[in-house]
């Protein structure tokens, strides 16, 4: 009886450590997903499978880190606003710990022959990681002769050195005018109550409103650090690596704070790390200035997606009703199988090619096609580095 209701009402302390335990573990980006439902619907049972099916539609639909936004779902069903939080960090929090630790030695010992060598060599293999999400990325986005000129018109925008959210702006437009409306069928309901008050919102908004103008005051470095990285969080749909030609463009070209060869640095690392790949966010920020940056460039990061999924729960199904805002987001998924076509192209470009580089990254994209784990492709890939190179 004791163990039944607390699968039906669990407390929010033994959903933070189990999540925490989970978040530990999290390598192979979306798959975890996977990880998650077993945990939440078929070992703890705090959920039915159709509501955490609704809730994976939704997290997949909107921009930011799909598993993460899956955690954050989960606590907004059980706990409301303050279970959303806390599933949130608590999923989080390892990979943020795991980056601080290794931003940290990257400044320390980024200098010593064995690291040159194996940031040598997988900078090759990001390239091809990169390649990879773009030709899966495009498998499953590019569906008709629209989709590919959507593509196409992104690619070539963005190669030409327009703002990616122009781009996307623009391929949402595109989308809503050139694919054909239908009906689309509203199944279920994931909202049967609202999770939340509006007045609990209300605060919550204040508290991340008064977050950046408190920082704006004090420190516009940082205020422009954490508004950029929310920015490109905003943007972000698709998952974590929609956010990496977004990195590129603000923190390479436009702002030159980190070069190429350093943000694919960070990129690799976040790769080694359980969690989404945009944890490469902290590791800018510690680049640029120290644990307060990483900080202040996580929050950014992922502060907007949470608001947003918080916040379009109620009103989801409404939404997935919608015949233009589905045809804005395939517009929008199809541009980012553009941008990652561009940022492959530019990667490249910063990678010194000799034989040794190109049969590691070619072995590396094969691999990542036959469904290796990424994480086992990118160790294999850094002893290779520091062997041979």
């Amino acid at each position: 009886m004791k163990v039944q209701q607390e699968q039906q009402n669990p407390s929010l302390l033994h959903m933070c450590l189990s999540l925490f335990k989970l978040g530990a573990t999290a390598f192979g980006g979306p798959a975890i997903v996977a990880y998650i439902y077993r945990l939440v619907v078929e070992q703890k049972k705090w959920l039915d499978e159709e509501s955490f099916r609704h809730g994976l539609a939704l997290c997949q639909t909107i921009p930011g880190s799909t598993s993460m936004q899956n955690a954050a779902y989960v606590g907004l069903k059980l706990r409301g606003l303050s279970g959303a939080a806390a599933l949130f960090l608590s999923y989080s929090l390892p990979t943020f710990i795991m980056m601080m630790i290794l931003s940290a030695l990257y400044i320390s010992f980024n200098d010593l022959p064995a690291v040159v060598s194996a940031f040598s060599g997988l900078n090759a293999i990001i390239v091809a990681i990169v390649a990879s999400a773009t030709v899966s990325f495009g498998l499953i986005s590019l569906k008709s002769y629209k989709d590919i000129i959507i593509t196409f018109v992104a690619a070539t925008a963005f190669y030409f050195g327009l703002n990616p959210i122009f781009v996307i702006v623009l391929a949402a437009l595109i989308g809503m005018g050139i694919y054909k409306t239908k009906n689309i069928p509203v199944a279920g309901n994931i909202s049967e109550k609202k999770p939340y008050s509006y007045l609990q919102l209300a605060w919550v908004l204040a508290g991340v409103a008064a977050f950046y103008l408190i920082l704006l005051f004090l420190d516009p470095q940082l205020f422009d650090l954490a508004a950029t990285m929310s920015r490109i969080d905003i943007f972000a749909f698709g998952g974590g690596f929609a956010a990496i030609p977004l990195m590129y463009h603000e923190f390479v070209d436009v702002r030159a704070w980190i070069d190429g060869n350093t943000l694919m640095n960070g990129i690799a690392l976040g790769q080694i790390t359980p969690g989404p790949v945009v944890i490469t966010s902290t590791f800018i920020g510690y680049i640029m200035r120290g644990p307060l940056g990483a900080i202040i460039a996580t929050i950014g990061m992922f502060l907007p997606s949470f608001l947003i999924l918080v916040i379009i729960v109620p009103y989801y199904d409404r939404l997935k009703g919608s015949a233009y805002f589905n045809k804005a987001i395939t517009g929008i998924i199809c541009s980012f199988v553009g941008l990652l076509l561009s940022v492959t192209l530019r990667f490249a470009f910063d990678v010194p090619w000799e034989p040794i580089r190109i049969a590691l990254a070619a072995a590396a994209f094969v691999a990542l096609l036959c469904k290796v784990d990424i994480f086992y492709v990118v160790i294999v890939g850094t002893i290779i580095a520091v062997l041979v190179l």
